[in-house]
């Protein structure tokens, strides 16, 4: 359904000036193609889901596709690719990255006890551990049983660095992504690893689908030419040391090695999931049976899950500052995908969204407030208010409300 709006209302980050929902799922064309980088100023051009001519999106349409690979043949290719890598000498011939959420549970024991692989896994710790979450994170070592090394962020750049992310992009997560981006590759170059495994493949959620076969050293990303211009939290490098000090050192961990170190080595950053068929909630149950993985003892604000993105207390306010920003939340993400895998329909998800979408995420909010030293005031009023696109929002009577929804519900349809 396409819903027409004046062309006096801006739409920022690049968005689609109309609002077009998926006829399968909950998604929506606002969604940008890549929410993992989320990196959009008001004025940013950014690609955003796509739709085919019979207005399905792209997640969509890979959900179908899965439906007709040959996952035999593909887990030969696997079979192939580990031979090719895999050390008898006691070396690691593999890096899973992961935090111990049930994705890195599942690739890591898979790969160590099914293919006999011998995975280093690593580690960027969230920025406010849950306590559910960090008992996941030793489960997944001491009863899994891996080797891990975790990168203890500078506390005072960290929490710099993700106040600034807050203020200037609205986007909670932007400088945390980007150290956890860089870690494994940093790492897999240090110690000589040429293959890098993540878990779900980014066709699942409608991203572009890359090639599954990647060398970090062709990525146009990894290069220092213009260090003093390259930007962090929304403030160039030369700012953030002249007017935030921040040392180089400290700042270094967010950025990828410098071109010279890529040349000299080659990585491979493999998806598990071009592989071996990829369902969030089989990989939940696999990690509670094999390394004791916990889901939340409640639900987690802005969704009905309680497995989902829940070590890191930001999490949810992440979710949150997404819905601000796009007109989509914690819930559309769930629901969408447990429609395309069958275990909902698109009526219940529909109905979970107008219960569950845009929550405010109440319970662990002044934790993150005082952990960044951000008055609450300012973040839900002034900032949230900020980054809300006119094309998405209307205020009526003193009251914010999407012009837009996929139940058609909203103060325009």
């Amino acid at each position: 359904m396409s819903n027409p709006k004046p062309d006096n209302l801006e739409a920022y980050y690049g968005l689609p000036h109309d609002v077009v929902f998926c006829k399968k799922c909950c998604y929506s064309n606002q969604r940008p193609s890549s929410t993992k980088e989320f990196n959009h100023t008001k004025d940013s051009k950014k690609v955003t889901l796509a739709f085919d001519e019979e207005g399905v999106c792209d997640a969509c349409r890979f959900a179908e596709k899965k439906e007709t690979i040959d996952w035999k043949a593909r887990e030969e290719q696997l079979l192939e690719l580990l031979a090719k890598h895999r050390r008898t000498d006691g070396g690691y011939d593999c890096i899973v990255p992961g935090s111990g959420g049930k994705d890195s549970v599942y690739a890591a024991h898979v790969l160590k006890y099914k293919y006999g692989m011998n995975p280093l896994t690593v580690t960027w710790p969230p920025i406010l551990y849950t306590d559910y979450g960090y008992r996941n994170f030793r489960n997944w070592i001491d009863i899994g049983g891996f080797d891990n090394i975790s990168f203890n962020q500078n506390g005072r750049a960290m929490r710099t660095l993700t106040r600034l992310s807050i203020e200037n992009l609205f986007h909670p997560f932007q400088t945390f992504i980007l150290g956890q981006k860089q870690l494994a590759p940093k790492l897999a170059l240090k110690f000589g690893i040429p293959l890098i495994f993540y878990g779900e493949h980014e066709a699942e959620f409608g991203n572009p689908i890359a090639e599954t076969n990647s060398s970090l050293q062709d990525s146009s990303y990894h290069t220092y030419d213009n260090l003093d211009d390259l930007i962090l939290g929304g403030i160039p490098i030369r700012q953030l040391r002249e007017d935030y000090g921040l040392s180089l050192n400290e700042l270094m961990p967010f950025l990828p090695a410098p071109r010279e170190e890529y040349e000299r080595g080659k990585v491979e950053v493999q998806y598990l999931g071009y592989y071996l068929k990829w369902l969030p909630q089989e990989s939940y149950y696999y990690a509670v049976k094999h390394a004791g993985f916990e889901a939340r003892p409640h639900r987690t604000d802005g969704t009905y899950s309680k497995y989902l993105g829940i070590d890191d207390k930001i999490d949810d306010l992440n979710y949150y500052c997404y819905f601000i920003k796009f007109g989509f939340g914690h819930c559309t993400e769930d629901a969408s995908q447990e429609i395309r895998n069958g275990h909902i329909t698109r009526d219940e998800g529909k109905a979970l969204v107008a219960r569950f979408d845009g929550e405010f995420p109440e319970r662990y909010f002044m934790d993150v407030m005082n952990h960044l030293g951000m008055d609450p005031d300012y973040f839900r009023n002034e900032l949230t208010d900020k980054f809300r696109s006119p094309h998405l929002w209307v205020k009526d009577n003193g009251i914010w409300k999407l012009r837009h929804n996929i139940n058609g519900t909203g103060y325009n349809d």
